[in-house]
């Protein structure tokens, strides 16, 4: 099995009910990504839909604009990530010294 079917059994796994495109999305950038090249597949697909959520389901963006350092925007859109992790049968969520420790997926 190559890397592209283990990352998306991982994302299966992670989000069961992940809409199609969303899927698709979260594991082209787990495979397309430089910063999880050299991660685990599982690393790679938990890393990539976590961004993913981050970046197109939360106002993670506009807080940065709006001068907010990345731990804080991280800190105010935690509980809607988590949101969106339970909506997609997510048996995992983020906590907040998570968040603190990933690299690489900005």
């Amino acid at each position: 099995m190559g890397r592209r079917e283990i990352i998306e059994s991982a994302v299966r796994i992670l989000a069961p009910r992940i809409p199609r495109h969303e899927f698709e999305a979260v594991t082209d950038h787990a495979l397309g990504s430089r910063g999880l090249h050299t991660a685990t597949p599982e690393t790679a697909a938990w890393l990539s839909l976590v961004a993913y959520i981050r970046h197109r389901f939360t106002d993670y963006d506009e807080l940065l604009e709006d001068g907010y350092d990345t731990d804080s925007a991280r800190f105010f859109v935690l509980d809607h990530m988590n949101e969106v992790l339970e909506e997609w049968g997510s048996p995992r969520r983020i906590k907040a010294e998570d968040e603190k420790a990933e690299d690489g997926t900005d």
